[in-house]
């Protein structure tokens, strides 16, 4: 049923459309993987694709439908549309808006990762929540798409010299802001090449899309000045690799529901039990968050990335932490998962961590002691004296983990569960068959 807001802001678009001399519009969704999906329509079909969306295959899209059921319906959300500042306005504007795909009977796709979000934010809003996220994403910028040949030699926050870089950064900042996404801060991080530009956090349904967003920009940006930009999570052997922090809070009656003044460290019942779930399904929902192979060369112990299963406030080898900054400040408190890499699906990432977090405060989960130690140093009787347990090594044991969790089920819903467990197993026995130049260098010339 169409709103009078709703139908308010598709009046918008037409007249934003009319007025800029908008020729295309590009519709997108993303497959099961997080991957960006798009098609073009004119302004003359705009009309009716906001009335009644616009019909596609979608047998041969990642975690869709099968081929006897493949009629798809991509139904734009109005409030999402913007223009695109890196298409040329010359010839006739590009905007662009985010679809939900619905079945031909106009009932939403249990496979649309859009709609897997926005059903867990419904249950929390039944619990009397909003979720709020702020996702720092890291990436490297390289030569070319061919090799990780780096732009410069920065470490965290230096200031380098003027060079193609720094433009790319400044570029893409103002680019974001056409597009109506707020930067708080933007600098150069810890690995030779390697960029972050934080956003300000937002409602996880907008966040998600802005995320997609934001590696789009980043992309065309550097691709307007023929560099390759990357969000894969360890692209260069013995530097950090990219990670997804993601800052997490719960809003109540427009109140931070995780703030307490008269707490030890300022975390309300529910934040304690939210950050207890994140610990308790840490271990299933890491195919999620981290769902590729190449993910698990980030997670590994001497990098900044977490290994081990504990929260912490100052401790940044923790899987979560609690930033200190503005201690006693309402606004600010919230909680940080360090585990997931920007190359992830942010509908489904975002899913399965509110999902584990509501988890710990429906059930009362224990929040453990913090950790405050840096859980690198520790041996292995250490560890086992605080109870902390590791994160999954590589893809294979996170697969396992995923496929025996209830939690991540539920929170998928189970056509995304299994389509996705059957991708990634896919991609680990494509990975374990493969034959890797360090086999070939190492044993060769000996066996």
């Amino acid at each position: 049923m169409t709103t009078q807001k709703t139908q308010g802001r598709k009046e918008d678009v037409l007249k934003t459309v009319r007025e800029n001399d908008v020729k295309f519009i590009r519709l997108w969704f993303t497959d099961v993987l997080g991957s960006l999906k798009s098609f073009a329509i004119t302004d003359g079909e705009l009309e009716k694709a906001l009335e009644e969306g616009m019909g596609f295959d979608g047998s041969s899209i990642e975690g869709y439908a099968r081929i006897e059921e493949s009629d798809m319906i991509a139904m734009p959300d109005p409030s999402t549309f913007k223009l695109l500042p890196w298409r040329p306005a010359e010839n006739g504007a590009v905007g662009r808006m985010f679809c939900d795909i619905l079945q031909p009977d106009g009932t939403n796709y249990e496979g649309d990762p859009r709609h897997v979000l926005r059903r867990n934010l419904e249950k929390a809003s039944g619990m009397g929540y909003e979720f709020f996220v702020g996702p720092e994403l890291e990436f490297f910028y390289f030569k070319n798409s061919r090799g990780t040949e780096c732009l410069d030699e920065g470490g965290y926050f230096d200031l380098t010299p003027l060079d193609v870089a720094s433009d790319l950064r400044r570029d893409t900042i103002m680019a974001l802001n056409k597009l109506g996404i707020t930067v708080e801060y933007s600098h150069h991080e810890v690995a030779p090449s390697q960029h972050e530009i934080d956003l300000r956090y937002d409602e996880a349904l907008r966040m998600a899309d802005t995320a997609m967003t934001y590696r789009l920009a980043v992309k065309e940006i550097a691709l307007q000045k023929g560099i390759h930009a990357t969000f894969m999570p360890k692209p260069l052997f013995n530097e950090n690799g990219s990670g997804m922090h993601t800052h997490m809070s719960l809003f109540r009656d427009g109140k931070n529901a995780f703030f307490d003044c008269d707490n030890e460290y300022g975390l309300s019942t529910d934040a304690r039990g939210f950050i207890a779930g994140l610990l308790e399904h840490g271990r299933e929902i890491c195919s999620v968050v981290a769902q590729w192979v190449n993910s698990y060369k980030r997670l590994v112990s001497g990098y900044e990335a977490p290994v081990y299963i504990s929260w912490a406030r100052r401790n940044r080898s923790a899987l979560v932490r609690v930033p200190m900054y503005k201690p006693g400040n309402e606004e600010a408190t919230r909680v940080e998962f360090r585990c997931p890499d920007p190359a992830c699906n942010p509908y489904l990432a975002f899913s399965v961590m509110l999902a584990a977090g509501l988890k710990g405060i429906e059930e009362g989960y224990e929040l453990p002691p913090a950790v405050e130690k840096d859980i690198f140093q520790m041996n292995s009787e250490q560890r086992a004296r605080h109870n902390i347990e590791s994160l999954p090594r590589d893809l294979d044991r996170a697969i396992e983990a995923t496929e025996n969790s209830e939690l991540v089920k539920e929170a998928l819903g189970e056509h995304v569960f299994n389509k996705f467990l059957e991708n990634k197993k896919i991609e680990w026995d494509a990975y374990r068959t493969h034959v890797s130049a360090f086999e070939l260098e190492k044993y060769l010339p000996i066996l």
